[in-house]
């Protein structure tokens, strides 16, 4: 098993930056892949963006590429987004989730863990 605790959700206006973080613990040596979705209100699950725990290749989806950037810290178990010129569209929760199969998923079902996220929003 592998809990996931996100962090540094917040209220912020358009144009401003935040940074999620998501705290890894348990069984973290299975980790393949960590990636962060987004839920806004009556909306389905998106991806927004991953990174693999080997290596660092990271994926975006088109709507935050250049816009957010995903890293991690192996060492200390953590991922990070850093969310810059945000928009009123990226209000959501937002969540941590961790894939332990090889090969990168974009759907919430490739991904086993879940923290149990973090709001953002974002004001125009």
């Amino acid at each position: 098993q592998v809990q996931l605790v996100e962090s540094g959700g917040g209220l912020v206006q358009a144009g401003g930056s935040l940074r999620l973080s998501c705290a890894a613990s348990g069984r973290t040596s299975s980790i393949v892949t960590m990636g962060w979705f987004r839920q806004a209100p009556g909306k389905e699950r998106e991806f927004v963006a991953a990174i693999t725990w080997i290596g660092g290749r990271s994926y975006y989806a088109d709507s935050v590429k250049d816009r957010f950037t995903i890293s991690r810290d192996n060492a200390q178990n953590m991922v990070y987004l850093q969310m810059d010129s945000l928009k009123p569209e990226d209000t959501a929760v937002y969540y941590c989730a961790v894939r332990i199969y090889s090969a990168f998923g974009r759907r919430s079902e490739d991904y086993n863990y879940w923290g149990q996220g973090t709001q953002v929003t974002v004001s125009s």
